[in-house]
């Protein structure tokens, strides 16, 4: 009996305007490129159990953010989501990517966007996993506490906010919205790692930054629609259906203005590699396969 090896993951980094940004890669070399943008309180580390189901057909690049994971976290570096995704594409080009398709989550959604916007001509598709890009995808208990700060950042709206960053808020995060007999699907380390990642020096301070920037990618709605209706990016929406942040309606809608959107709504939260990892690089694979037959 001869056992199938998984591609195994290199762990790299790069500088990119001087700071230290840690990347997972696998895959050929010259495979079509899939760049997977992690979300909040997480970093590459939520797409490990996704790489080596990928790596066989695709070119697999999962940076961490600047102030995330194990890239740097300068203290005079800007956060805000416009200089995050400034460092995706200058991280890009570095890597001479000239093309790729781009799996979004939760904070990557308008990372990667505000790089498709900048480059529509490099992004073959998308792959969207509770990564929002309108107003009724946002989850009105969830979103409360951030419209408060974004609206006026005080020691008061600020403390709210921290508890998201707290061990229980990002536990909540992993587990809410899983069925109760799923929920022994998600590894504790998942939320144990990102919890004590967030709670180095400076990291609540970085986090607070983001959160009251955040009102950025509400004013650039209108732009991420106005680029899918004109471009017709090939877009596979995964999403977990019990996820209060990003909630279903956010999934639905891309195909107001992506007719051919492909929407796929799987019974757990806002994590769903945690419990789904093994359906969606299925999804994926499918997905991506037909885009480059087009």
């Amino acid at each position: 009996m001869t056992l199938h090896a998984p591609r195994q993951v290199r762990h790299r980094t790069t500088t990119v305007r001087g700071h230290e940004v840690y990347y997972r890669e696998a895959g050929p070399a010259d495979a079509p490129v899939l760049l997977l943008l992690h979300g909040f309180p997480s970093s590459s580390h939520m797409f490990r159990d996704l790489i080596p189901l990928l790596a066989d057909s695709h070119r697999v690049i999962a940076p961490d953010h600047i102030g995330f994971g194990r890239s740097a976290a300068p203290a005079d570096f800007r956060y805000t989501f416009d200089e995050l995704a400034a460092v995706t594409g200058e991280f890009t080009e570095q890597l001479g990517l000239k093309e790729f398709a781009l799996y979004i989550q939760d904070y990557g959604s308008p990372i990667g966007l505000r790089l498709a916007l900048a480059h529509p001509d490099r992004v073959t598709a998308i792959v969207t996993q509770n990564g929002n890009a309108y107003e009724e995808g946002l989850g009105e208990q969830a979103w409360a506490p951030v419209r408060a700060l974004i609206a006026e950042r005080t020691p008061r709206t600020e403390a709210a906010v921290r508890e998201i960053s707290s061990p229980e808020g990002i536990r909540w995060q992993y587990l809410h919205g899983v069925p109760p007999e799923r929920q022994e699907f998600v590894s504790p380390d998942a939320y144990e790692h990102d919890t004590a990642l967030m709670a180095r020096p400076g990291r609540p301070e970085i986090q607070l930054d983001l959160i009251s920037d955040y009102g950025s990618n509400f004013a650039l709605y209108p732009a991420f629609q106005e680029y899918f209706r004109t471009r017709q990016v090939p877009l596979l929406a995964v999403w977990g259906a019990g996820d209060e942040i990003f909630v279903p309606a956010g999934a639905l809608a891309f195909r107001r203005d992506l007719p051919g959107a492909e929407v796929h709504l799987l019974p757990t939260g806002h994590f769903a590699l945690e419990t789904h990892a093994g359906q969606i690089a299925a999804l994926i694979e499918d997905f991506l396969g037909r885009v480059r037959t087009r």
